[in-house]
Parts: C-alpha cells; structure tokens; sequence
C-alpha cells in the first residue's frame, strides 16, 4: 500500500485505542472524544479498508484477526512517535511525578526506575510516597499508583492493574519455626488485623507466640529477612526478595479482594510522558506478580 492510501490517522488511533482498553466508552475518554465520535470513526476506518475489525464479545468487543493485526501494526507506530516526541519534548516538559505506595515505591518500584530510564532516555521521573486518596489536583503528581481502598473521584481516570496478594514470608530457619507454632508474627499498623484475618482463614496453621506490628510493611519485610520474625507482607512488597530465595512463602499468597490502580486526572490529554509511563508500570507489574506467584508458590518454599 502506498502512504497516500494509508486511512486517517485519527482513524487509526481511534481504533487502537478501542482495541487496547477493550471498549468504545474508555476509548472515548481517554481521547477525550464523545461515545459517538469513535464509533464514526471506526466504522470509517472498516470501510475505507473494506474489512471488518472488531466483533461483538458479551458487552463488550474484540479485533477481528485483520483488526488484531492492524492494532499491533497501530500501537508500534504510535509507540515510535509517543518516543520520539518524548525525547524532543523532554527536557520542556520536566520530570513525570508518581506518587506512589511508601512500601511499594522502596522495595518494588525504586530498584526498578534506573532501568526504566536508561530505556527511556530523555524521560525522567519524580517520585513522592504517600498513601490514600492522591492529591491530584494540587499535589503537582501526573500519576499516582495506589491501593484502591477509597473511593475514586468522578473527574480521575483509574486503570485497575494488579490484585493485591497477602501471605506471611520468612527466611527459611524462621519458615520451620513458623511451621512448628514457635514464631513472631510480624505486621503493619496500615492493617492492624491482618494476622488475625489472616489466622482466621486459616486455622490449620498455629497461632504465634507474639504478633508485633511497624509503621509500615516495608519494615516488617526487613525485620523477616533480619531473622526477627514472619512477616505478613503484599506480594510487591516482598517479591525480589522471593525471586532471591532470601525469603519463602510457606504458605503461598492469595488474593485479597482488592486491587492496586494507576491514577491521573481526567481533564486534558496526557502527555506522551505519561502514557509512557505508565504502559512501563503496568508491563512491569503484571511480569512481577507472575514471577513472585511462581517463587512463592509453596511446592517452590518447600523444594
């Protein structure tokens, strides 16, 4: 195909931001568009090509074989220009601020941001820790990521990502005493029933001898692997140091019912930083969460 054949590019983007979040309705949002408006579009888009690209699935839709591909081809593309212009508008722009989780940003996040921006050349990041509900409006952060344990203001746009997962870690003398019922049980104040939440779901396991909790998860997780005790940590938390074999999960982790979120507001389109950003943490994420669960699984702990 010649470039002059080539269909509108808001077409296309239109359609790759239909394929990507999985619907009209976030699409629309996050271009800032009516309903209708990207739905004229993709429908443009299938005509000028003369094939179809989405199809029906429950409530929502999927890309035909030729709209899968044509999403992938789209997403590339877009991903070169979003990185082009990021390095050009680099050093105008400033530095993206995240505000992340405390624990998460030291044990998870912190490790990980050198390699991010030696990939991402041009693009720095600006961190600040906090918990709760982000301040998105003054707090000067273009991104938060956040436990979604509050509720969401009407005007933000959240992008559920990761479950969190809860389980108790230990280095490997502490797993044995944990399993003969000689233990301390280590906590965080942010959950103050935890343990006993924890315990109760499941009552095979014995009870401590002492449950003793800190400001943070961060510094129960350094408390286990300083041989103080088991540490009832989030899987983020926690996850290198599984990876590592410092600490086991002798009993594995499960879901808890709740969910972490990327955040920004709603108004406006994000810049190219943000995007990018953002694509980074949840890839990044959904890689660790899948590789922790391996390591910690408890056949993993006992071998």
């Amino acid at each position: 195909m010649k470039r002059s054949e080539i269909p509108s590019l808001d077409d296309l983007r239109a359609f790759e931001a239909v394929v990507r979040l999985g619907g009209v309705r976030a699409a629309a949002e996050e271009l800032v568009l009516t309903h209708g408006a990207v739905s004229r579009r993709i429908g443009k888009l299938a005509r000028d090509l003369g094939v179809r690209l989405v199809e029906p699935q429950g409530r929502g839709i999927r890309p035909t074989p030729e709209g899968a591909l044509l999403a992938a081809a789209a997403r590339a593309a877009l991903d070169q220009v979003a990185e082009a212009l990021g390095r050009i508008r680099g050093a105008a722009e400033g530095p993206v601020v995240l505000s992340c989780e405390r624990s998460i940003a030291m044990r998870w996040l912190i490790p990980r941001l050198g390699r991010f921006e030696a990939d991402h050349p041009g693009l720095r990041v600006h961190l600040s820790v906090g918990g709760g509900r982000p301040d998105l409006a003054t707090g000067g952060a273009g991104l938060a990521l956040r436990r979604l344990d509050f509720p969401v203001e009407p005007g933000w746009i959240v992008e559920p990502v990761v479950e969190e997962a809860m389980g108790p870690v230990a280095t490997v003398a502490q797993a044995a005493a944990f399993r003969g019922g000689d233990y301390v049980a280590l906590g965080s104040t942010t959950r103050p029933r935890g343990w006993a939440d924890w315990l109760g779901l499941h009552p095979a396991v014995p009870q401590p001898r002492e449950i003793r909790l800190f400001d943070h998860h961060v510094l129960a997780a350094e408390s286990a692997l300083a041989g103080l005790g088991v540490a009832l940590c989030p899987l983020l938390v926690v996850a290198d140091d599984l990876a590592a074999r410092r600490l086991v999960a002798p009993e594995g982790f499960a879901a808890d019912g709740s969910r972490y979120g990327l955040i920004r507001r709603g108004a406006g389109v994000p810049s190219a930083a943000v995007v990018r950003l953002g694509r980074w943490l949840m890839a990044e994420l959904d890689r660790t969460v899948r590789e922790a669960q391996a390591a910690s699984s408890p056949a993993s702990a006992n071998s």
